[in-house]
Parts: C-alpha cells; structure tokens; sequence
C-alpha cells in the first residue's frame, strides 16, 4: 500500500544519565542515530532530519551523509524540540511528522509508514501512535510499562503507568489478600506469574492474566500534522500529566484526539541503558535488522 508523503524527524539529545552520548554510541560502524536515519529512510518518507541539541551530533549526521540541523538545548520534551524543528524547516500546517525515536535502531521502517498513513486517513486526530498487546502481568503493573486503552473507534481515552483496564473480579483476589495489598503496594504484583507457568499448581489466585483482559502496552511513535506540534508548544501542562510524567496526556486533556496504530507483536528493544545497547548490539551482530510487523488496529 503506497505510503503517504511524510518527514521523519528525529529529535537527539546528547545528555543522558543513564549512557552518556547515546546517539554517538557505535552499533556496527556507525553511530546510533546514523543508523535510526537510516530506518526512518527506508519507510518511504519523503525526507528524514535529525534534530540535534550538539554539534557533535550534527558532524556524525554529516559525516554519514544525513540531513540534520541544530535546535536548542533546554527542550522539556522532544515534542518540543520538534516543533522548533518544523519552524525550522519551514513546514506546512498540514505536512504530516513523525517522530522517530534517536534511540529505536531496530525500528521496524513499515511500522513509521504505517503510522503516517493511519494519521492521514483519520483527519479528526492531531496525533497517531503505536501500541502492542501486553502478555504478561510483571509489564501491566511495571509503571515503566505505559499502558493505554482505546475506544471502538481506536482512539485512545487514556495512558497510564497504572494497570489499566483494572480486572475487577480476577485482581480483587489477590488485592483483597494482605498479602496481596504488601505485593501491589511494593510494585511486585504479577510475581509469582515469573516464578510458575500458568495453571501450575502453587501458583496465586490473580497472579494469571485474565483470559478475557485485553491491554495495550504504549510505544513511543508518533505522527502529527506540523500545525499540532505549533500548537501544542502552546498548550499549559495538563495535572494528569505532571503526576505520570507522560506528555501525550497535555493533548488528550486538552482536546486533542489520538489515533492507536495496533501491532501484532512487541516492538524491538530500545537503547536506554549500557546493557540495553549490549543487547542490541548482540541482535545486529546475529543479523537482526528489525523487530516487529504492523497492521492497522
């Protein structure tokens, strides 16, 4: 299916706590961003930019021959940093963005195509996104697992690092145990799933997932129309955003309606830590280019 015109952009920033100069950080001979370039190019957008804070970034961008320019460097959000880019750039209200993420190296190019071309055929959304099923409970109430629930239309009415949707009657058991309530207040609910195969003996009531739960997990790719990205700049941060640290969240309290690309399967790590690039470079030296094959949901 033809893809829609569109830009990839690509917001990198230098700093990092947890791995100090991640973008630049070599994977097969080529730094990290480099190589996200590189994906982003082979979706079938019209144009890829990196959207650096450092000029070292800048030269590795052109030393690979990929398009990049410099923004400022005391962006909260990548949003941010992308609406910079857009005025930048000089793009229409209309041209549809995406942003792809500087630390995905395996992201799989049909999954930015597809995001692109779920944002223009739904023109009521300022934004598209991406989610997989979540399968096991140790991620439902992981909060560094964001989760998110869709209405019949695909929409999304709600993120959360909270375990929604809730299953009442199959948690209950479990929540309604002291030892249970110790397990949920300590972050460790689901834990006895790790330690026994379902439908083993020993293991909890609550403790396997509900035949009848069905629960996305969020993945951090967006599309949006350019004219968006002006606006939310705009926007004053929601409450509900300030206490879950997701900035998806301003545009739904404000209005904004997001359409949820589904997948069938789990999207390829990410880099956010020295093992997590360990782990990736372990995969691209076993062949894989990327994880991961995208549907319309």
């Amino acid at each position: 299916m033809p893809v829609p015109d569109f830009i990839a952009l690509i917001p990198a920033r230098l700093a990092s706590s947890r791995l100090p100069e991640k973008p630049l950080a070599d994977l097969a001979g080529v730094p990290m961003v480099v190589r996200v370039a590189r994906q982003a190019a082979a979706s079938g957008a019209s144009r890829v930019v990196v959207c650096a804070d450092d000029v070292r970034i800048l030269a590795a961008c052109r030393q690979h021959g990929v398009e990049s320019i410099l923004t400022e460097v005391g962006h909260p959000s990548g949003t941010d940093r992308l609406s910079e880019a857009a005025e930048q750039l000089g793009l229409q209200a209309s041209d549809v963005v995406v942003n792809v993420q500087a630390d995905e190296p395996l992201i799989d190019p049909a999954t930015i195509g597809a995001v692109a071309r779920l944002l223009q055929a739904r023109p009521e959304c300022d934004i598209a996104t991406v989610a997989h099923p979540l399968r096991r409970l140790e991620e439902l109430f992981d909060p560094n697992v964001v989760k998110v629930v869709t209405d019949a239309a695909g929409l999304a009415l709600l993120f959360s690092r909270a375990p929604i949707p809730w299953s009442r009657e199959h948690f209950a058991v479990a929540a309604g145990s002291a030892g249970g309530q110790a397990r949920l207040r300590a972050g460790r609910y689901g834990e006895q799933a790790r330690r026994s195969p379902q439908g083993e003996g020993g293991s909890r009531a609550g403790d396997q997932w509900p035949a009848d739960l069905q629960a996305l997990r969020h993945v951090g790719l967006y599309a949006y129309r350019a004219g968006f990205l002006q606006r939310f700049r705009q926007l004053s941060p929601a409450p509900i955003e300030r206490a879950e640290k997701l900035e998806q969240l301003r545009a739904l309290w404000h209005g904004s309606r997001i359409a949820v690309l589904q997948v069938d399967a789990s999207l390829p790590p990410g880099v956010d830590t020295p093992e997590d690039l360990t782990r990736v470079r372990a995969l691209l030296a076993g062949g894989a280019e990327t994880v991961g094959a995208a549907r319309s949901g």
